[in-house]
């Protein structure tokens, strides 16, 4: 069975990145969120094994929808993505349960090889 993944990020070019990687190595995209607010409703709705999580989005910031997560109780793995390498915001996503966390840009390699190693 295919894991189900959702991908979140404001960029159209960084959501057809990570789909097109992630497709051809066999996984399910069950949805792709432009804003936090979607995100939190395709969540509830497909409940994935996987979302790649940009930290920030137009309406709130990657660690509020991992908030949300958390208080519903929703387990999946999270991969935080963000140009923002700060290790206090890389601490606060760990915290609050993201799995890793990747900084851009990095390469569909990259991002295959993370996604295989934590599913």
């Amino acid at each position: 069975m295919s894991k189900k993944v959702l991908i979140v990020d404001d960029s159209l070019y960084m959501r057809t990145l990570i789909k097109d990687a992630l497709t051809e190595e066999g996984y399910e995209i069950v949805g792709e969120a432009p804003n936090g607010e979607t995100a939190i409703d395709l969540i509830m709705k497909f409940e994935p094994d996987l979302i790649t999580l940009d930290n920030i989005l137009p309406d709130m910031i990657g660690t509020d929808v991992l908030r949300k997560l958390k208080e519903e109780g929703l387990d999946a793995k999270v991969i935080m993505i963000s140009a923002v390498g700060q290790q206090s915001v890389i601490n606060e996503g760990i915290e609050l349960g993201a799995t890793e966390y990747m900084i851009k840009p990095f390469t569909a390699e990259d991002l295959v090889e993370l996604v295989n190693r934590i599913i």
